[in-house]
């Protein structure tokens, strides 16, 4: 359930008022709404333009500057996403929020190409705008209504602030000092998160204790992975259409596409159901979600948007000489995805999946030849090992008697 309204009196000097809390009894406390699909809308914008860069980046410096830019982005959205787990998005204040913070979204996705170029200023200024923005808000809209998290939210404020500092100060001093002081002050904003926002003085945050709504977390999560697939289609349609036909180029997009499938079919097959389930009965739903929604599935957007440049990749220089870069575009995606998935479903399900831990193997192996065969054939390589987990573990489920008509 979500967060019930725990009222103060009203001696607090800060805060609104009225009472912003999604209503606990009500149909829409579990309910994803309009308006942060709305919201869902910019970071199509966003992955598409983290897919160009890494593409046209291929070094492990341009690596490391897109981990940073994709764990950037995701804590922008994972944070917004716990936010309208607890506010209303009916309220005209929660809506006006949301819908200014799509703005600054926009204007931060359109200056991630150049974000370690010309626009890391706009970059910085856009992605400091949104966490401090935001997080402030929910410090007036819970001053008067819930104490507990109000605190939560002032902790979190203080480590945003100096993470903040960190962002600026990457994007105002030579380039050279960019990269180091991003690092920095993403880990501090991911780090925070593990340690429960501990600040001297105040003590942690009870995380473990939140009252969320685990379905609405669950759905809002599935919701960006079909996001982040459809960006992924999308970055291939465009490669493919910009170049003559052939038939190397028709069986890239083939294999782009059964790549895709079979990505959704493993997490949607069984695995939403499973975190869904696990979140909504967990006596603890805060720590399922701070490690299965927050952390793992950052791995999972990741492999993603990794597949969609190594589709690219594949329609652009079909048999082109493998390089190393190539070569760890086209493994590296479909083998982040299924350690993410292997992790989620450990977290969720406490299982260890031997169909996932065979392809994570049967990718290694795939790797390991990889310099022997063009990328077109080691992205049919990467693929038919994303098949076969998933066939696997569907075959599985119906034969142990799991299978469910809702699947999928």
């Amino acid at each position: 359930m979500s967060s019930p309204t725990k009222t103060v009196p009203d001696t607090a000097r800060l805060g609104f008022r009225r009472n912003l809390l999604r209503p606990a009894d009500a149909e829409r406390a579990d309910r994803v709404t309009y308006i942060e699909l709305f919201f869902d809308l910019i970071f199509i914008l966003a992955l598409t333009q983290l897919s160009r860069y890494l593409y046209e980046n291929q070094s492990w410096v341009g690596a490391l500057e897109s981990a940073i830019l994709v764990l950037a982005f995701w804590w922008v959205w994972i944070y917004t996403t716990w936010v309208t787990n607890w506010l209303d998005p009916v309220r005209l204040p929660v809506r006006g929020v949301i819908i200014g913070l799509a703005l600054v979204g926009l204007v931060m996705s359109t200056s991630i190409y150049e974000s370690f170029g010309d626009r890391g200023l706009v970059f910085a200024i856009a992605y400091v705008s949104l966490q401090l923005g935001r997080t402030a808000f929910m410090v007036l809209a819970l001053a008067r209504h819930d104490r507990a998290l109000h605190r939560t939210f002032v902790r979190m404020l203080v480590w945003l602030s100096v993470a903040a500092v960190l962002w600026i100060l990457g994007a105002l001093l030579p380039l050279g000092f960019r990269l180091p002081l991003w690092i920095l002050a993403i880990a501090i904003e991911y780090l925070s998160a593990s340690l429960a926002f501990r600040v001297p003085g105040m003590g942690k945050a009870a995380v473990d204790d939140w009252d969320l709504s685990g379905p609405h977390i669950a759905e809002r999560s599935a919701l960006f992975v079909i996001i982040a697939l459809g960006e992924s289609f999308l970055v291939t349609g465009f490669a493919f259409v910009a170049q003559s036909i052939s038939v190397a180029g028709v069986l890239g997009m083939l294999l782009a596409f059964v790549s895709g499938v079979a990505m959704w079919w493993l997490y949607f097959d069984h695995g939403e159901r499973a975190g869904s389930r696990a979140i909504a009965s967990a006596e603890a739903p805060g720590r399922i979600a701070r490690l299965a929604y927050t952390y793992v599935h950052a791995v999972l957007i990741a492999g993603i948007v990794l597949v969609s440049v190594a589709d690219k990749e594949v329609l652009e220089h079909p048999d082109a000489a493998m390089s190393l870069s190539t070569a760890v575009t086209i493994v590296g995606g479909p083998l982040l995805y299924l350690v993410g998935l292997l992790l989620f479903r450990r977290v969720v399900a406490r299982e260890l999946l031997v169909s996932h831990l065979t392809g994570v193997a049967a990718l290694l192996v795939v790797f390991a030849f990889a310099f022997q065969v063009s990328p077109l054939l080691l992205g049919a390589m990467t693929t038919a090992v994303l098949v076969t987990v998933a066939a696997w573990e569907t075959i599985l489920r119906v034969r142990t008697g799991t299978d469910e008509p809702e699947a999928g």
